[in-house]
């Protein structure tokens, strides 16, 4: 069984069922609620580096904080505890670095379940990161 699972959380239908379903399926594990706040991929490509991360606006903050507050309300709801992490980036890299950084053994992550051209042209954050993570990541739909 995992100890430490992290669970993506974007305040989605889909994320919020991942984080129902690491509680359910991991009841004995510590779950973190990771909150990732997308910056413009130009700004990334300029900011990004092993030891800089583009910084977080206030507003940004309040937002992500809102988020993560609803995944505390989930958590609540099984009478589980929780912990919440924000980060800045490219969801699908900072997932996968923060997993990895942390010594989380699982990630559950939602998925928004695109299909067709959509998923072509688009491609999902939970697919690039179930190709990059080196733990297990279970996709939840």
């Amino acid at each position: 069984m995992a100890d430490r699972v992290l669970v993506p959380y974007d305040g989605s239908p889909p994320s919020n069922k991942a984080l129902e379903y690491a509680f359910e399926t991991f009841p004995e594990a510590v779950v973190t609620a990771l909150h990732v706040v997308q910056v413009p991929e130009s700004h990334v490509a300029i900011l990004e580096g092993p030891e800089l991360r583009p910084p977080l606006t206030e507003k940004a903050r309040e937002h992500a904080t809102e988020i993560l507050e609803e995944a505390m309300q989930v958590a609540t709801a099984h009478d589980r505890e929780l912990d919440t992490e924000m980060v800045t980036g490219k969801p699908e890299r900072r997932i996968v670095e923060y997993a990895t950084e942390t010594d989380h053994d699982t990630i559950v992550i939602g998925s928004h379940g695109r299909t067709g051209v959509s998923r072509i042209l688009l491609g999902t954050v939970s697919e690039d990161v179930v190709r990059r993570a080196p733990m297990p990541v279970v996709v939840v739909r």
